[in-house]
């Protein structure tokens, strides 16, 4: 009795899957499906471009959150700075004495930074040293929208302008912008560079694997609308719910999402490629591949997912944010690899697999040859 009700359960799973996979990619329901994700890709891709300017990358960001060092960071963000704002500070040097010209300079380069689009406020200073060889300026940096590569931008040409100076006088910009101008230099270009490196490796993968000069376009394809999806949904959170996000777990999101995504792909075109030499319909061929490849994908994703949320357990803000940002990069990853990867399979047809199509009602090459005898 038990077997007969375990039995008629697992039918009932089956049907529920044959039937979603019949919705994704049924002759008119592809058509559907692509149209729905370029419509989600319209509002997402503006969201995701903001993602970079919603990263926390102060000191705060990356201590735990009931930290005495966190707590002096606040307050020193409390004390000189208002919201987003962070004050740079420009020193001038002179060893023997700072002179009336130098001071004069210094009042001029001063009324230029104040000038600067980015710096509302007025500009505190010069103010002199009690040994009389340095003053100090003190300018508050706006950011906007740009985040902390702003930031940097502003910096550049607060440094621009304090580069003329008489001989033997020396200028610096520093304080909390100029940390910050430091970490924007380091970390410039660094989402970029990621970007392509996992895609350069996706690929070769693909490759590889499929042995295809075309096959590789649509899971890439696939991965980078999962990864702006996921972008989308972080800058919300980061935005709105306080979420904590920087540079590392940016950077992370953007492996994670192309590796995870990479994986379905595998499979979901595997077991695609197998039903195309038993199904002479491309419609049915990935109704019984996805049926047959998306219970282990969803289990896989729910596991990492899971996984990933455990992370809200930890202490440094950093990591405790990595947490659901990673569990949201996992689920749009496994979402659009199961609507718009099939989707986008069946819409071009078996050409995609050249030079070696799977033809119906011919041998499936793993039964034989080198890798089947191991395996058996």
């Amino acid at each position: 009795m038990l077997e007969d009700e375990c039995a008629s359960a697992e039918v009932n799973d089956m049907d529920v899957m044959a039937r979603l996979a019949a919705a994704v990619c049924g002759r008119r329901a592809k058509w559907l499906v692509v149209g729905f994700w370029i419509a989600v890709m319209a509002l997402a891709y503006p969201l995701s471009a903001k993602l970079m300017g919603a990263q926390d990358n102060d000191a705060a960001s990356w201590l735990p959150g009931d930290a005495e060092s966190t707590r002096v960071v606040e307050l020193q963000q409390e004390a000189f700075a208002t919201g987003d704002r962070l004050p740079a500070i420009v020193v001038y040097e002179r060893s023997g004495g700072i002179t009336a010209d130098d001071t004069a300079v210094a009042a001029a380069q001063t009324a230029e930074i104040g000038a600067l689009d980015n710096v509302p406020d007025e500009v505190v200073g010069p103010i002199p040293s009690e040994d009389g060889e340095a003053l100090q300026v003190i300018a508050e940096i706006d950011p906007g929208e740009g985040g902390w590569f702003e930031i940097g931008e502003v910096v550049d040409e607060m440094t621009e302008i304090i580069g003329d100076t008489p001989d033997g006088l020396s200028a610096y910009v520093t304080g909390p912008a100029g940390v910050a101008a430091d970490f924007a230099e380091a970390f410039e270009g660094i989402d970029t560079t990621l970007l392509y490196s996992a895609m350069a490796v996706v690929i070769v993968i693909l490759l590889l694997s499929y042995r295809s000069p075309v096959m590789w376009l649509f899971p890439v394809i696939s991965a980078f609308v999962a990864l702006t999806i996921a972008q989308a949904v972080v800058y919300l959170l980061a935005e709105y719910a306080g979420v904590t996000v920087n540079a590392q777990t940016a950077g992370i999101l953007l492996v994670l999402v192309f590796g995870a995504s990479t994986d379905y792909a595998l499979l979901i075109v595997a077991r695609y490629r197998e039903e195309l030499r038993r199904h002479e319909d491309r419609h049915e061929a990935m109704a019984f591949g996805l049926r047959r490849a998306s219970p282990a994908i969803i289990a896989s994703a729910a596991t990492v997912a899971v996984g990933m949320l455990c992370l809200l357990a930890a202490q440094m803000n950093s990591t405790r944010g990595m947490g659901p940002v990673l569990a949201i990069g996992v689920v749009a990853g496994v979402l659009v690899m199961l609507t718009l990867l099939p989707a986008l399979l069946v819409l071009v047809g078996r050409w995609v697999f050249w030079p070696v199509k799977p033809r119906y009602g011919s041998a499936e090459p793993t039964e034989t040859g080198f890798w089947a005898r191991i395996g058996q």
